[in-house]
């Protein structure tokens, strides 16, 4: 059976997910890219995935950044998630700040440090498997961001 590469997509859209923006910063950049290939691996180590096409500039930043942050985020930063997807708002200006010595969001739902623990082939895109060296969460994390059948939600 041969499967079209949209309709594939088309059909894995119907797999609600969360938001996030993986960041990262070498040298004196700091990058961010929206994801919502990310997945917890391991609770012992405390390991995460992210996919991230390896075309991406970001793919280079976080394997010479050696660290990366997964921001997850709330119903109310669908801006940001646009800003990172390639949809550069010129009037916003992320606010970022340090956790374990990688850049994050600073206010979203919550965010995870890791290192990069091993850089994994997926065809068209990079598996970056992390291992989970800090986390964040709000104080009061509200509603998170959801992504389905090519839309942003509210969870219900």
């Amino acid at each position: 059976m041969s499967i079209d590469s949209r309709e594939y997509r088309t059909t894995m859209g119907l797999f609600a997910t969360g938001v996030t923006v993986i960041t990262a910063r070498a040298g004196e950049e700091t990058r961010g890219m929206t994801a919502n290939a990310v997945t917890s691996v391991s609770l012992d180590p405390l390991l995460l995935l992210v996919c991230v096409d390896r075309r991406a500039h970001m793919a280079g930043v976080i394997v010479e950044a050696g660290r990366f942050a997964v921001n997850i985020l709330r119903a109310d930063q669908e801006r940001i998630s646009r800003h990172f997807a390639g949809r550069p708002d010129p009037a916003l200006t992320p606010h970022f700040t340090d956790l374990a010595g990688a850049p994050i969001l600073a206010e979203s739902l919550a965010c995870l440090v890791c290192a990069v623990d091993r850089v994994l082939d997926g065809g068209d895109h990079i598996i970056v498997i992390g291992r989970v060296e800090a986390l964040r969460r709000a104080d009061d994390p509200g509603t998170p961001l959801i992504y389905y059948r090519g839309r942003y939600h509210l969870a219900a």
